[in-house]
């Protein structure tokens, strides 16, 4: 129980774990298959093996072609990509081409047939494990399989990932925001000084 110099407000049950990464999931095995659809419902649940899950609406054009294919890519998103993204969150592959419609460039992965965005900084291959009925959404539990990331992003004299250089956007409770300054990394509150 809240104490009396309670300062919050209460709400309706709801989803507010934000921000939420946001990203592109593209499908579909054949250019004349191939969409992309925007997605907020996603996370990771397996360091090994590396496993995630998106969340999609059966009335979504995407998912038929995931659940039938059984593949996706996860696209990151940074600042460039934000307006396309959104393009892609609000317009139904049903009517359009969304490869062609914004430009962006379809290429083979390493592992599943389904295209990576050239264009995301960062792709995950998946391959879907079991499907999941929640209610409004359908979980998408799957294996990442293949990892690619731009050259760009590597600390050439280290060889590490500098993944803060990807410029990778969130979405929180409606809006697009570009990540901020880097705060502390894990542990860096009980190292020693």
């Amino acid at each position: 129980m809240l104490s009396k110099k309670q300062t919050k407000r209460s709400l309706k049950p709801g989803n507010m774990l934000n921000p939420a990464p946001v990203v592109m999931v593209s499908c579909g095995n054949t250019p004349d298959s191939y969409n992309i659809i925007t997605v907020a419902w996603i996370g990771t649940i397996c360091s090994d093996p590396p496993m995630c899950y998106i969340s999609v609406r059966p009335s979504r054009h995407s998912y038929n072609i995931i659940k039938e294919e059984k593949e996706f890519v996860i696209n990151l998103v940074n600042v460039d990509l934000v307006t396309a993204t959104d393009w892609c969150g609000v317009k139904s592959g049903k009517k359009v081409k969304k490869f062609l419609a914004t430009g962006l460039t379809p290429v083979r992965g390493n592992k599943v047939k389904v295209p990576l965005i050239y264009e995301s900084p960062v792709n995950l291959e998946c391959v879907v494990k079991e499907i999941v009925p929640l209610g409004t959404h359908d979980m998408f539990i799957a294996e990442i399989v293949a990892v690619h990331a731009d050259q760009n992003l590597f600390d050439k004299k280290n060889d590490t990932l500098l993944l803060e250089r990807a410029n990778l956007v969130a979405y929180s409770h409606g809006q697009y925001y570009n990540l901020g300054k880097r705060l502390g990394k894990f542990g860096f509150s009980v190292q020693k000084k």
